[in-house]
């Protein structure tokens, strides 16, 4: 805590009023405050051999000999800060590491087996509290399983009303959800270096995207259309431009090959034959 505000932080026990030293859990700012330091002391590292998330600290490399480099740049910001790793919790020299509910590899990046294994096992919703949590856990993998939004449209679709109203068709979207959720690829890690390619496609209902490089999937997109279906029947090209608007938003990227396929409109209104 800084010096002065240590009252700030003062509880009370039946042994009288006592204050925190150091920041503890709980404080309103405390995480933001955390982090902002983590990014501060390891900005020369971050995005160069280490990516963090409050105390998680991933450090990459491309060979043995850079690795120990890096590990030993790391523990001396970690030293000179006066910050402590706990050895128990800490893995070195792993070919693959589990990270923020992912397993990374040199592969690219595969599912969590626990959270496969919960999504599998999930049994047939019996209330509106229940659907909303098997989403909240299976919209966890979404950018692993293409076109998620229309999948889990039967689902979505039970949340609307006041009444709990499971239909054959949820059931049927459930059991396919839970097979894509298995046979999910590892989606490749990007590069940087050379170009992405964004395949987009606008559909009525749904747009949707996948970034990609070298004909592997990197991440995948989709979200319900904001566009009225009038709209879209009277200009397709808008509704594309649209969709790759978004797409770009989302997976923020500046340097890529637009691929998209446009269905021309086959009949023509009195007003636009004129």
């Amino acid at each position: 805590m800084r010096p002065g505000d240590e009252w700030k932080t003062t509880f009370k026990t039946r042994d009288g009023l006592y204050e925190w030293m150091v920041m503890p859990f709980g404080l309103s700012n405390a995480p933001s405050t955390f982090m902002r330091l983590i990014n501060h002391i390891f900005k020369s590292l971050i995005g160069q051999c280490i990516v963090v998330y409050f105390d998680e600290i991933l450090v990459f490399s491309l060979d043995l000999k850079h690795h120990l480099i890096h590990l030993k740049q790391v523990f001396t910001i970690l030293r000179d800060q006066k910050l402590y790793a706990n050895h128990d919790k800490c893995c070195f020299l792993s070919p693959e590491v589990l990270f923020l509910g992912y397993l990374i590899s040199w592969k690219g990046i595969h599912m969590d087996e626990s959270k496969i294994k919960a999504i599998t096992t999930w049994s047939t919703p019996k209330t509106i509290h229940e659907i909303r949590s098997f989403r909240g856990l299976a919209s966890f993998y979404r950018q692993f399983i293409c076109n998620f939004s229309t999948i889990v449209a039967p689902n979505t679709d039970c949340l609307k009303g006041k009444t709990f109203c499971w239909t054959l068709i949820a059931t049927a979207a459930l059991k396919d959800l839970k097979l894509r959720i298995t046979q999910a690829p590892v989606v490749a890690l990007p590069n940087f270096q050379i170009i992405f390619q964004v395949d987009c496609e606008a559909p009525v209902i749904r747009i949707g995207g996948v970034l990609s490089q070298e004909g592997r999937p990197i991440t995948f997109f989709m979200r319900q259309n904001r566009i009225s279906s009038r709209t879209i029947k009277s200009s397709i090209p808008s509704s594309e431009a649209s969709n790759f608007g978004d797409t770009i938003f989302y997976m923020r990227i500046l340097f890529f090959f637009p691929i998209t396929k446009h269905y021309g409109q086959h009949k023509l209104y009195p007003r636009h034959a004129k």
